[in-house]
């Protein structure tokens, strides 16, 4: 098959990856920067440049879009779809995805556990807001943040009076959301490829901190999930319409909590902790479905 990776650089460890095990399944494979594509609208010959060169129509596509990328990004995806090439991640579901406030709301109709949550429009009832996630503790969090960016935990009333109102000079929304304090500081990433978790780790923040990214300092080690947590990442994906994400779970009392739904998770964290070749789990999951 001829499979195009769209990456901002063929050096990215998950391109990489990606690029070695289509080439060893024995795949014709490019890398291709969005960016550096064009569209061509004519009826009914959708088509793609790249450096001012017509490009072949690939059998499928492997979307590794940066957020600050998603508009660009997302719109040279729907034209390789017009083409009728296959793709691990659609461009509908990019967005819903990037989408922090329409993601929780679609992953709460679905029926999977998660926070409480509070989207406000500047909302200066403070108090009220807490109460409705039971803090505080409370988490607070911009909507466009990622890795941890824009997260902040509220210890008392005001301190999250000073960072609502922070936030609100700021004109940035932001969600306010439950802290669940039994997790420890700790997540549950579960890679997701088609219908099945083909890989999970735990992920614990250092000490003194409450987010467990990785890009933080967080440290991570493979976890078998439970029955539960497995469904819970299964129907999260499922809801979004994602063929290929990471999953972020918390730990409570209640069961497994859905923090968020990433369209483009790195494989170097997950395939470190886990010791299992994910990139090849991608490409079997390609010509399953093509």
């Amino acid at each position: 098959m001829k499979i195009d990776i769209l990456s901002r650089s063929k050096n990215i460890y998950s391109t990489a990856r990606m690029v070695e095990e289509a080439a060893k399944a024995g795949h014709v494979v490019r890398v291709i920067d969005p960016l550096k594509c064009d569209i061509k609208l004519e009826k009914q010959k959708p088509t793609v440049y790249y450096k001012g060169e017509r490009l072949d129509k690939p059998d499928a596509i492997v979307p590794r879009i940066g957020a600050s990328i998603t508009f660009y990004g997302t719109a040279i995806v729907r034209q390789f779809e017009a083409m009728h090439c296959f793709t691990t991640v659609s461009s509908q579901a990019l967005v819903r995805s990037r989408d922090k406030l329409q993601s929780l709301q679609r992953l709460s109709s679905s029926g999977v556990g998660m926070p409480k949550t509070v989207f406000t429009n500047f909302g200066k009832h403070t108090s009220t807001i807490l109460q409705m996630v039971d803090g505080p503790p409370c988490i607070i969090k911009v909507l466009e943040g990622t890795q941890g960016i824009g997260v902040n935990l509220a210890e008392d009333y005001e301190n999250a009076e000073a960072i609502l109102e922070a936030y609100n000079t700021l004109e940035s929304r932001v969600i306010v959301q439950e802290f669940i304090k039994e997790a420890g500081g700790a997540d549950l990433r579960a890679f997701v490829v088609g219908d099945k978790v083909v890989g999970a780790m735990k992920r614990q923040a250092q000490k003194g901190e409450f987010r467990s990214n990785l890009h933080r300092g967080g440290t991570a080690t493979k976890i078998k999930l439970s029955k539960e947590e497995e469904y819970t990442a299964i129907a999260a994906a499922k809801s979004l319409g994602l063929g290929v994400c990471g999953v972020d779970l918390l730990q409570s009392s209640r069961g497994p909590l859905i923090l968020e739904v990433n369209s483009s998770p790195g494989l170097e964290g997950i395939e470190a902790a886990t010791q299992h070749n994910i990139a090849k789990e991608i490409i079997k999951y390609i010509e399953k479905s093509t």
